[in-house]
């Protein structure tokens, strides 16, 4: 149990719960053009379409085959700065105000904000910085020493198990531990489950919890 004493983090799932639906899709077309990504995403139509429904490791092994389709050989700083013009876009035409509120809140308070999803890192970040948070956490793509992705993962797919060991990471980074941190947590979807398990406060934010993927945690409005 965190005590009265002990720093407050506040983390956020990014899709589903700070902004309306998936943004993955949508950020591959904005960086790979939408030809590229429809001839992708139909050649891997039975994969995506299982993993979607199983989770696990066949999603993961899905999401990683289309990455490296549309990604593999674009140099990292282009589409770096590409991912800055999406994040931007995408807070502007899809937020979920209320979460964002609750964001805003916790940053008001002085708790420490950190957003920790599943996409891709590069784009994450720049949400986050948006947004004011303090930290960003999601899947990161490997990068090879011509500066150029390979579309691949550099290390695993950031969520469920992943999610919260990454956090748990960097809050022994910042001098914190489990025990000596009042845990916020907000997600959406069966990939939180973990994060939120861990949270001394946690809310489902979207809509799959009536699936009972999170029923067991309060519904945030």
């Amino acid at each position: 149990m965190a005590h009265d004493s002990s720093p407050v983090v506040a983390a956020f799932d990014l899709d589903g719960t700070l902004t309306e639906g998936g943004s993955v899709v949508s950020w591959l077309r904005h960086v790979g053009g939408t030809p590229r990504v429809l001839r992708s995403v139909l050649a891997r139509l039975l994969p995506l379409a299982v993993g979607a429904v199983a989770s696990g490791t066949r999603a993961d092994t899905a999401k990683e085959s289309l990455f490296r389709a549309v990604l593999a050989g674009r140099p990292v700083d282009v589409v770096a700065a590409q991912s800055l013009d999406y994040a931007h876009d995408h807070v502007e035409r899809y937020p979920r105000p209320h979460v964002i509120a609750r964001l805003r809140w916790h940053l008001e308070q002085g708790h420490r904000v950190v957003i920790v999803s599943a996409s891709p890192e590069i784009y994450v970040q720049r949400v986050a910085e948006i947004l004011g948070a303090h930290h960003a956490i999601g899947t990161r793509l490997a990068v090879n020493e011509k500066g150029q992705l390979g579309g691949g993962y550099d290390g695993a797919n950031c969520r469920g198990a992943e999610k919260f060991r990454r956090l748990h990471a960097w809050l022994k980074e910042n001098d914190s531990v489990d025990g000596k941190v009042e845990l916020y947590a907000y997600g959406n979807s069966r990939g939180d489950r973990r994060l939120l398990a861990a949270a001394n406060h946690a809310y489902d934010c979207g809509k799959l919890g009536r699936f009972g993927a999170l029923r067991k945690f309060e519904r945030w409005r």
